[in-house]
């Protein structure tokens, strides 16, 4: 590795080389995609959102001007090629010209998600040196006062929406200024762009820190654009697509999706919210859907609840097109010959089913893209066979991010794909992932020591998963390195493997397992309280509340079976001997989740340490425990 010099900003890998490029004028800084929306396409419509109910609009020469006002407008207030902006806020078309303009300025913004504590945007913001913040309105103000107030870096404050707070100004006040210097100074935007290099840091995006304080990735131009060109060369994407903006941009794989929507022409709709996704679904028609497994596992459950809740025999009509759908997949993934007898299935479980589901997404979907997590085979298998295709991806922050993906060239079920062009991956002798290439981050900001721990000697970046690479060169994660736990027996088991199993139940939520040096593995449960509520309907069950669900000898039973049926063929040291249900979700705002839903497991373990302790009690082995 090559030693850290007194420049944070210093690269601290060697040159992973561009290789190829796939396009024939690639972009050489992220100021070069927005114009080239311009230049290429020139929209009336390059970027959508709703205001006072209705989808409004703003053109490709909008987004260009918007976004040299804002790096004027920085200018103006003393920012200069290399400061640092942060911005938290919700997905809006302001997020992503506050980025542009970032671009535009030399300037590395720092995005942060609106969903950490006001102490985490404290440490952020302490640790980047940010100059400038960006919120969405006074409310946010508000909440994070008392932690901003120790920001000693932090000059300036603008909110997206008004009104004025004493202590902030508005980002139209911004645009204004930068208005007025492009009049005086009608060179300066040019200028400025001018002298951004492809090497040049372009963000600074704090991972989720499931194990400690977050981390500050540092991204330059040419790590975003590679990885952008790179993934996206074998999707055909064209100014044909639509996409509706849902995940965070706050989050790497939607921000560098964002910049492919607008290197290719897409039309870009922003989701209006989490809760209006299913309508903006059906009014934007989308072709193109990028998101977490989570949603699609959300969107199965809700269809699922639907039918049990419409009667027994919509329910088992639907449970059988769902196996269909399964074998349908199936037999097509191993290049097989579709039975007669399956057709026929497939065609009318299509009609009553799977055309419903199509529907749920707008009708006109060309395929969606998964990543972030891990996306269960069964999710995969079922959404496949009812016609929507989901190339499931792998990466992270550090490699901006993609490292691997499936694409309409080559799908295969229970791996991330192969990797993308110009990327190199090996797999160490502990099982680990490596990756080489021009997406790769130049370091973690001011952190030498971190940094060269993430590296091996020959410029590898140690990706800290698990996984193996098949014959035909597909990428299968098995788990997270820091994950894997050893019990008191000597054994070692993988979590997240046994986790997505349980989960698989249509009674199960969350599930976490734990189990490290003790004698087995146990795990903290999270019911499908919708699912459960059915299942008692039909069994004349009267059960009143979440808690009495958790304590019911039914129920426990119940959770039980759905365990042990959906495990059957792991090992018996793998095997989950006791279990806990919980009544309160997981989430990200008590903590247990990061911003990127992936568990925190010792903020889990510490605030169910009492419960922990008694599923490891000297009892009787078939004792269930349960809060």
């Amino acid at each position: 590795m090559n030693q850290v010099s007194g420049d944070p900003f210093c690269s601290r890998r060697p040159s992973t080389g561009r290789g190829e490029p796939l396009l024939d004028d690639e972009p050489r800084t992220l100021a070069d995609i927005f114009l080239r929306s311009v230049t290429h396409y020139d929209l009336p419509d390059a970027l959508n959102y709703k205001c006072r109910g209705e989808w409004t609009a703003i053109s490709s020469r909008e987004m260009a001007r918007t976004a040299e006002e804002v790096a004027l407008g920085l200018y103006s207030i003393g920012l200069r090629k290399g400061d640092r902006v942060a911005m938290l806020a919700p997905n809006s078309p302001n997020w992503t010209l506050i980025d542009a303009g970032c671009q535009f300025a030399g300037i590395i913004d720092v995005p942060i998600y609106t969903t950490v504590a006001p102490g985490t945007v404290r440490y952020i913001l302490e640790n980047s040196g940010a100059r400038v913040l960006f919120l969405q309105d006074a409310a946010e103000l508000e909440r994070l006062a008392s932690s901003l107030a120790y920001c000693e870096d932090l000059e300036h404050i603008y909110l997206f929406a008004g009104p004025a707070v004493p202590g902030a100004r508005l980002l139209s006040e911004l645009r204004t200024a930068g208005e007025l210097l492009r009049r005086h100074q009608p060179k300066l935007a040019d200028e400025l762009r001018g002298e951004v290099e492809p090497e040049d840091i372009a963000t600074l995006i704090y991972t989720s820190g499931t194990t400690g304080e977050p981390k500050g990735v540092m991204l330059t131009h040419t790590n975003i654009i590679s990885n952008a060109v790179d993934a996206s060369a074998k999707y055909a994407f064209s100014g044909q697509d639509t996409s509706l903006s849902v995940l965070p941009l706050s989050h790497v794989f939607e921000r560098t999706g964002m910049y492919v929507y607008v290197m290719y022409g897409m039309r870009v709709f922003y989701a209006e919210s989490i809760d209006k996704v299913p309508d903006n679904l059906k009014e934007v028609h989308p072709t193109i859907f990028i998101g977490v497994p989570r949603i699609f596992e959300k969107v199965f459950e809700r269809a699922r609840l639907r039918a049990a809740q419409a009667g027994r025999v919509n329910e088992i009509i639907f449970d059988w097109a769902i196996e269909v759908a399964k074998e349908y997949a199936q037999c097509i993934a191993a290049g097989q010959d579709v039975s007669t007898t399956l057709y026929a299935k497939h065609r009318i479980a299509d009609r009553v089913v799977y055309s419903k589901l199509r529907e749920f997404f707008g009708g006109h979907l060309r395929f969606c893209i998964t990543g972030g997590a891990a996306l269960s085979d069964e999710i995969f298998l079922i959404f496949t066979g009812a016609g929507i295709s989901i190339m499931q991806g792998y990466g992270l922050t550090e490699t901006s991010p993609v490292i691997s993906s499936n694409n309409p060239d080559g799908v295969r079920v229970g791996t991330v794909g192969r990797p993308i062009h110009n990327v190199h991956v090996r797999i160490a002798l502990d099982g680990e992932i490596e990756v080489k290439g021009p997406g790769v981050m130049a370091g973690y900001f001011g952190n030498a020591a971190a940094t060269d721990d993430a590296f091996t000697e020959d410029g590898y970046f140690k990706t800290g998963d698990i996984g193996d690479i098949d014959s035909d060169g597909f990428l299968c994660i098995t788990d997270r390195k820091k994950e894997l736990f050893k019990t008191s027996g000597g054994k070692y088991i993988a979590p997240a493997h046994i986790e997505q199993m349980i989960a698989a139940s249509r009674f199960i939520n969350q599930v976490v397992l734990i189990g490290s040096e003790r004698k087995f593995p146990a795990a903290l449960i999270v019911p499908n309280f919708e699912m459960l509520e059915s299942y008692a309907r039909q069994k004349d069950l009267v059960i009143d509340s979440r808690k009495d669900y958790c304590e019911h000898i039914r129920i426990i039973d119940l959770i039980k079976r759905q365990i042990d049926q959906h495990t059957g063929t792991l090992a018996q040291y793998e095997k989950v001997k006791k279990f806990a249900l919980l009544t309160d979700e997981l989430t990200v705002d008590g903590g247990e989740l990061t911003p990127t839903l992936k568990v925190k497991r010792r903020i889990v373990e510490e605030k169910y340490c009492d419960v922990i302790n008694g599923l490891y009690a000297e009892k009787d082995a078939a004792v269930l425990e349960r809060v």
